[in-house]
């Protein structure tokens, strides 16, 4: 009728499954690298031919006054052809015979609301003792639960909260990854047992694939609390895995070593950084995504265009490293280019190892580098943060010959006749005008795509990067005046709206052309700028825009004028820090780069998708798809321009290669920052502070698929990322956003401050997720809250 088991008693080897109580009997008897506290399980039938003798049975498992847990332990839950982890209600700190009885039939009626219409009677129900002041409680995976490859991936919370893990409350949880096969080198003792602990599960169940619950007390003793199938696709070879770990943690090793174009004495790499990979095409980026992302940007158009810019020479150098397909910044390259040029080696020395080694120990900034790390232009604040930040790095004449070096800088930037500027304003001309040239020529597509992705490069996102350079510095120039005091939060948001950029044109002019001549206009558009699969505004136009509203979604931008107070302090400012300009020149300079900044990357994004339309033209004629397309190269059109090779055994071999290479991508889990090659086996995923954007509130019902939406009114919107593709959301209505990545600076949050949209940018993996499993939320921009309202 109930069952009842001492440690020691005799259990089949290996351990067979049964029910979550009929498991844990078992392992009980076995298990040495943890305790399972003494349970008592019965039958429905039993509980219902004689509950008293069951209660007497229960009682015998613990101390009279001892809280005790009473559990389900359905036929269904733990099965693998029917697992329903977490449907159905376990009550814990249960007291006293009167409320024993009511947890159990409280748990039965959840089995009931789940099974209506089944016989219950073989179903059973736990009960077993509270553990003792509980330290560390979490889930553990054997294995990566998205890809079946070999992690042990632990969740885990610190608060002695059993249940915060498994129910989803809104605890300060901690995810670690650890690769099966290394040495868990730098996690703390019990998490370390906690890996060996389910070696030892894997050994007696004869699985890999395991999904278990786990809790240390505060004298360090370890309890299993659970273990079930986890239901994922195995993986018996890990061999490449195994081979790309050992390649990455070679190229981290060597990201320790001086480097002698370089100042720093090390590096460290990062998705976040700078120019922000993970943002634009994503932690995981298809190949043809990657290696635009990197042919266009990040391979040479970042570095030439500042050193052209007046900072640090560091042409040659790649900003993204392929860590067998996830893009990572070289931090050390990154931080080199930021360095005005006219510092002096020693100081720009001492600054390049002091960067590196403040995001070492702050991970959680890694998103915020350049805001919070890295002085790379003047602003009001710049003296007071050098002196906070560099006091034992620095002495006073060396901040005073970076502060000097620094304004210079900035007034150069800031002149109109800068000749750099001057250059890229001609660029984008040029852009526009040869675009035209190549659609209107008799070229073939291979040569189209080769001489669009060329322009793109030479003309359009060369001038970008020069923009978004001056971008920043406006933005910094805001910044600096609220810390000041002498603009408001509100001010800025005025500001942000009255600009004039593509998107605000974009948004007015869906309200007022016809739908043939706005797709014209905007058609060429997409979510996924770099990606080949994500369709263009004009290849799935009802998926984007409601044809049927009408009226001025967005009214001709005013621009801001601040106060004649406002105007007096700045004007005093500018003058007391030497900056070479008026305040008419200063808010000139902030609007125009800002919109330069916008409306080039719409100029260039044009090329770009025209690239992905032409290659998808082009593979269309040997029955090619999109998706499998997004597995070439950028190299494969070079070799296609340049050679005879049979075009269509190219683009197959190309695929083939992409796909295979995909393959290994997608089971290679790293942290978004790697700081040493211990890392790339075992790491914590890091906090990530937020960007809060506007100091609006919004609640509303969470919305994971904008594509699927006819109307965002009153929901609050879900983005990997940030998206320029994405504007479109605006004139849904939509009350609210979150995106897992972007910055203070993306395009996205700038977007929500022109419309007034509360959104988080850049929430991080951990809190995006938590929120994916919500069902409705609440934003605080105001006080920098994110809540789960159910």
């Amino acid at each position: 009728m109930i069952k009842t088991l001492s440690p020691g008693a005799v259990a089949d080897r290996p351990v067979r499954f049964g029910t979550k109580a009929e498991t844990l009997q078992r392992l009980r008897a076995v298990l040495h690298g943890a305790a399972v506290l003494p349970l008592a399980y019965f039958s429905i039938g039993s509980w219902r031919k004689d509950p008293e003798a069951v209660l007497f049975a229960v009682r015998q498992i613990g101390a009279p006054d001892h809280p005790m847990i009473v559990r389900s332990s359905t036929l269904h839950e733990d099965d693998p052809a029917t697992l329903m982890p977490g449907a159905y209600l376990s009550l814990p700190d249960v007291r006293g015979q009167d409320e024993l009885r009511s947890a159990i039939d409280a748990v039965i009626d959840s089995y009931r609301r789940v099974h209506p219409d089944d016989d219950l009677t073989g179903h059973q129900v736990l009960v077993q003792p509270m553990l003792d002041r509980p330290a560390l409680s979490g889930v553990a995976f054997t294995c990566d639960p998205n890809t079946g490859a070999a992690y042990y991936v632990l969740n885990y919370e610190q608060r002695g909260d059993c249940s915060a893990v498994t129910s989803g409350k809104a605890a300060p949880l901690r995810t670690t990854y650890a690769w099966k096969h290394g040495t868990g080198a730098g996690l703390e003792p019990r998490l370390r047992r906690v890996l060996a602990l389910a070696g030892e599960l894997e050994t007696l169940l004869e699985t890999a694939n395991l999904d278990f619950e786990f809790a240390f007390d505060e004298s360090g003793g370890l309890y299993l609390f659970q273990v079930r199938p986890l239901v994922v696709g195995e993986l018996d070879d890990h061999s490449r895995e195994q081979a790309a770990l050992s390649a990455i943690k070679a190229k981290v090793a060597s990201g320790s070593r001086r480097h002698p174009y370089l100042l720093g004495a090390r590096t460290v790499f990062g998705v976040m950084p700078d120019w922000n990979p993970a943002e634009i095409i994503g932690t995981r980026p298809k190949p043809l995504a990657l290696s635009l992302y990197r042919r266009l940007i990040t391979d040479a158009q970042w570095a030439e265009q500042r050193a052209r810019y007046g900072y640090r020479d560091v042409r040659g150098f790649p900003l993204i490293l392929d860590f067998c397909g996830l893009p990572y910044v070289d931090v050390r390259a990154s931080c080199n280019s930021l360095i005005p040029a006219g510092v002096e080696v020693g100081i720009a020395e001492k600054l390049a190892t002091h960067y590196i080694d403040r995001l070492t120990r702050h991970p959680t900034l890694y998103d915020k580098i350049e805001f919070d790390r890295v002085f790379s232009c003047y602003s009001f604040t710049l003296p007071q943060r050098l002196a906070h930040q560099t006091a034992s790095v620095l002495d006073d004449d060396e901040r005073h010959q970076l502060t000097s070096a620094l304004r210079a800088l900035t007034n150069e930037l800031v002149s109109p006749t800068h000749p750099a500027r001057k250059e890229d304003e001609a660029s984008i001309t040029s852009l526009r005008e040869r675009f035209e040239t190549i659609r209107q020529s008799d070229l073939d597509e291979v040569a189209q795509i080769y001489w669009l992705v060329e322009d793109c490069r030479r003309f359009g996102t060369l001038a970008f990067a020069g923009f978004a350079r001056l971008g920043f510095v406006a933005t910094e120039m805001l910044r600096s005046m609220i810390t000041t005091g002498v603009l408001t939060e509100t001010d800025v948001a005025q500001l942000m709206s009255g600009l004039d950029t593509s998107t605000n044109r974009m948004l007015r002019d869906q309200a007022t052309m016809a739908k043939r001549q706005f797709l014209d206009t905007y058609g060429f558009l997409r979510p996924g700028t770099y990606d080949i699969c994500s369709p263009r505004y004009d290849e799935a136009p009802d998926q984007y825009f409601d044809w049927s509203a009408g009226g001025d979604l967005v009214q001709t931008p005013r621009p801001f004028r601040p106060s004649a107070v406002q105007a007096r302090l700045i004007q005093r400012m500018l003058n007391a820090h030497g900056l070479a300009l008026d305040i008419d020149a200063l808010f000139a300079f902030i609007a125009n780069s800002i919109e330069q900044r916008e409306n080039a990357k719409f100029e260039f994004s044009r090329h770009l998708s025209e690239v992905l339309r032409l290659i998808t033209r082009l593979g269309r004629r040997f029955g090619l798809g999109v998706e499998e397309l997004s597995y070439l190269t950028v190299e494969i059109v070079d070799d296609l321009y340049r050679g005879v090779d049979d075009s269509g055994m190219l683009l197959r071999r190309g695929i083939d290669e992409g796909r295979h290479r995909y393959a290994l991508t997608r089971r290679i889990v790293l942290p978004p920052m790697v700081t040493g090659p211990d890392e790339v086996e075992a790491f914590h995923v890091p906090d990530s502070e937020p960007n809060y954007i506007t100091q609006r509130a919004a609640s509303g019902v969470v919305m994971r698929d904008a594509a699927m939406a006819e109307d965002l009114t009153g929901q609050i919107l879900l983005l990997p990322s940030g998206d320029p593709g994405y504007d479109w959301i605006f004139s849904r209505g939509v009350a609210g956003f979150v995106t897992q990545y972007g910055g203070a600076n993306s395009h996205m949050a700038i977007r929500a401050h022109q419309f007034g949209v509360p959104a988080v940018i850049g929430a991080g993996e951990r809190l995006y997720n938590q929120l994916a499993r919500a069902s409705r939320i609440h934003i605080d921009c105001l006080n920098h809250r994110v809540e789960v309202l159910r």
